[in-house]
């Protein structure tokens, strides 16, 4: 999977939104029938205003 040049850095996010990613990862674990580890990540040029 390519990235293009972009900086990429892991989203700040809160706990009531980690809960949100944790609990899609067992749903889509489940429906897949395999483990599903989602990661979140900012664009760190966008949010520095570059």
């Amino acid at each position: 999977m390519e990235m293009d040049n972009k900086q990429y850095g892991f989203a700040n996010l809160s706990d009531g939104d980690l809960q949100q990613v944790h609990n899609l990862e067992k749903q889509l674990s489940k429906e897949k029938g395999e483990e599903v580890i989602l990661i979140a990540y900012n664009d760190q040029k966008v949010n520095q205003g570059k």
